[in-house]
């Protein structure tokens, strides 16, 4: 039994009884037809909140309720209507569901919107904090294990991020520092000061321009590479796969991209160093005339002995955040080709930020440090 009713002259009193699925349409289709609407004015229907009803059981009783309705009865609910038929309602009607603020609510909107911008913000931090966490955790227990590590990943992952980014960062770190080189030269000439270039050129490059410029275009070259690789897979659904047989997409996607950027920074860091001090060695011998021996006896006397060490201690860290960036916002992926292109939009600004951050708190600490 699917229906319970009560007529009393022109009111019929109907209950929902049964189950009311897709699958038991055909039962509920035979006994709806058994009710006769003849000489109703008011049909009046209770639906317990016990009753079963889906969206097919909702869409054959709204049918009914209309066809009612078109015989000129007058229908209405004891109790909530089901949401079941709101929701086809208002789908038909093409009307969003949602509650329009009344006076008193609109006077604090701007206090309601930065209330969900801040509960939204700190969603985004817990969900960041997992990631890193289970990150962490997936690299703690992959060290276990050699072969958890994926080392083939691992080298494919330095020679993309590392030896074929060698080109772009020689050049970069060529131009940047020529033209650093060049403004300091004119300024140091109008004093007589032009050996002096050395000693401002040297140190800048080691403990800032090397490893700085290198890791801003690894941000944007490998970092956005990440999270494309990894947003695409997940738009494959390729992510899901590996989940449904087992396999932990940290341990696939994550790690091999971390161990490899970190082992990749600090070696192109070293590159960009060198050709920073030979372009700054070029530029002075072709400017004012310096030799090249009496370049490099100044760079020997303008570093400290730990002028050198200062930039690379500083790459595995970056590279780190590079790479946890872009490959967080990858595994966002979701649904279109526009939200990966946003996303990956995101990593790279995001690394970015996050390198020049990272290396001002380096710079503070470094100093009260005194290195």
């Amino acid at each position: 039994m699917y229906l319970i009713s009560r007529r009393d002259h022109d009111t019929l009193d109907v209950t929902l009884a049964g189950s009311w699925r897709g699958t038991d349409l055909p039962s509920i289709d035979a006994e709806l037809a058994g009710v006769s609407l003849a000489g109703l004015e008011m049909l009046r229907l209770e639906v317990p909140e016990a009753v079963p009803l889906d969206l097919a059981g909702a869409w054959r009783l709204r049918e009914w309720l209309e066809a009612a309705k078109a015989a000129g009865i007058q229908v209405e609910f004891a109790g909530r209507e089901p949401g079941q038929v709101t929701l086809i309602d208002e789908t038909l009607a093409g009307k969003a569901r949602a509650i329009p603020p009344s006076s008193s609510e609109s006077e604090f909107a701007p206090v309601s919107a930065l209330g969900r911008q801040v509960a939204r913000r700190w969603d985004s931090v817990l969900t960041a904090l997992d990631f890193l966490g289970r990150s962490t955790m997936t690299l703690l227990g992959a060290a276990r294990s050699w072969r958890r590590l994926r080392p083939v990943s691992i080298a494919r992952h330095v020679y993309e991020t590392g030896i074929t980014a060698i080109p772009i960062v020689s050049l970069i770190a060529f131009l940047i520092t020529l033209i650093i080189s060049y403004i300091m030269a004119q300024l140091s000439r109008e004093y007589g000061a032009e050996v002096y270039v050395v000693d401002g050129i040297t140190p800048l490059v080691l403990r800032e321009l090397g490893v700085l410029l290198t890791a801003i275009i690894v941000a944007g070259r490998s970092g956005s590479a990440f999270a494309a690789e990894i947003g695409v897979m997940k738009l494959n659904e390729e992510v899901d796969a590996l989940h449904a047989i087992g396999v932990d997409p940290h341990e696939v996607l994550v790690l091999p991209r971390l161990i490899g950027l970190v082992v990749a920074l600090p070696l192109l860091t070293v590159i960009a160093d060198g050709i920073g001090l030979l372009s700054g060695a070029l530029l002075c011998h072709w400017l004012i005339d310096m030799p090249l021996p009496l370049y490099f006896d100044r760079v020997q006397d303008a570093i400290a002995p730990t002028t050198f060490w200062v930039g690379v201690i500083k790459a595995p860290v970056l590279a780190m955040m590079i790479a946890l960036t872009g490959t967080y916002r990858g595994l966002q992926v979701r649904d279109s080709s526009r939200e990966l292109g946003r996303l990956t939009t995101v990593a790279v600004v995001q690394s970015i930020f996050l390198v020049l951050f990272a290396d001002a708190v380096f710079a503070v600490v470094f100093y009260q440090l005194d290195i």
